[in-house]
């Protein structure tokens, strides 16, 4: 287990006055009118219940329904908290153009928000991502620039493709992996929401690692409200998080997923001084049946990170039993991915099943 136990309060402190320091830094932006554009209705999610999960282990296990935001994704957070962040710090003005590596969630995010504030976006993904991520970013009015996937040690992986771009062109690079303003976001929306929808009744809070944002910043404030919330990652095959939180380390390398938006082989700044309470490795194929479930049974469309998500809650609910009151991250929706998860053709040539009961989760 890392010897670090959380990101500390005095850091996050300094981050949030510094991000106060302009009226312009206020989450969501102020505005004297009673009518706001979409930059400020991101958050304030609802909480939707997985009714036969719930009632399979005993536990009320609860999705935040991040795909409700103007954008479609948890990303929105991050995009809007980066962008005010930047803003307050005088690195953005109307009329500038902001750039970013993105697996595509965070992209569509900077995009919507953007135009709503007066930026243009050049978004940089690999293009082992889904065709509908792509062509919607480029629907949205993005400049999109698909480049081949490499591991971040690779000077050409997306994310240094996208920085050295920003040196090159005078351009704002989001930085979303290490820019502690996405963190911040979430500690200062995620986290209270949360708290306020349970009334506190919350007893674990369960993510999955992208940038680690969501899942540092949503249990520093959590912590902070009750020391006894319990953190747990739900980590893909062949992503680091379950190694480091488990062992220490990050070199474990024993499979590979489909998800696409999560999944990290290093600590990025936003993860620094986060641990956790539990951590597991979700097969592609328990993260399907549950979202199939889901999608026949109780009307959620849901991407496949939101499946390894919620598996994750129903771990968790396995192993401290009857009671706990369990929430977790409904990423997106499934709309992004229907050439791939939802394609009977591409499930069959990928070995993928959808005729399995969420019952086996439990047996």
């Amino acid at each position: 287990m890392s010897p670090l136990r959380f990101v500390t309060k005095s850091c996050i402190q300094e981050q949030r006055n510094e991000s106060l320091a302009g009226e312009s830094a206020s989450f969501p932006p102020m505005n004297t009118s009673h009518y706001h554009g979409v930059d400020h209705h991101v958050g304030n999610t609802p909480l939707i219940r997985l009714r036969r999960l719930s009632e399979l282990t005993r536990c009320e296990i609860l999705g935040k329904a991040e795909f409700m935001n103007p954008g479609g994704s948890v990303k929105d957070r991050a995009a809007l908290g980066i962008i005010l962040d930047a803003e307050a710090k005088g690195l953005l003005k109307p009329g500038d153009t902001l750039i970013e590596g993105t697996a595509g969630n965070t992209g569509i995010g900077l995009t919507v928000i953007g135009h709503a504030r007066g930026y243009q976006s050049v978004i940089v993904i690999p293009e082992t991502q889904t065709k509908e991520k792509i062509e919607l970013l480029r629907t949205l009015g993005a400049e999109v620039r698909p480049v081949p996937e490499k591991p971040y040690s690779n000077p050409d992986n997306y994310n240094h493709v996208a920085r050295r771009t920003a040196e090159e062109q005078g351009w704002f690079w989001a930085n979303q992996f290490d820019n502690t303003a996405n963190r911040l976001a979430h500690y200062r929306t995620t986290g209270p929401e949360i708290w306020e929808q349970t009334q506190g009744a919350v007893s674990a809070f369960v993510s999955a690692v992208g940038t680690g944002g969501t899942l540092a910043g949503t249990a520093l404030y959590l912590r902070e409200r009750n020391p006894s919330i319990a953190i747990g990652c739900a980590d893909p095959y062949g992503a680091a998080m379950w190694s480091w939180f488990t062992n220490g380390n990050t070199e474990t390398n024993d499979g590979d997923s489909f998800a696409e938006g999560i999944g990290q082989s290093r600590v990025t700044k936003n993860l620094e001084g986060l641990a956790v309470d539990a951590a597991w490795r979700i097969p592609d194929q328990e993260a399907l049946t549950i979202l199939y479930q889901l999608l026949r049974e109780e009307g959620l469309f849901l991407g496949l990170s939101s499946g390894i998500n919620i598996a994750g809650a129903v771990r968790l609910a396995r192993e401290r039993g009857p009671g706990q009151t369990i929430v977790t991250i409904l990423c997106d929706s499934g709309a992004k991915y229907q050439s791939r998860i939802f394609s009977p053709q591409w499930l069959s040539a990928n070995g993928l099943r959808t005729d399995l009961s969420v019952d086996t989760l439990l047996a």
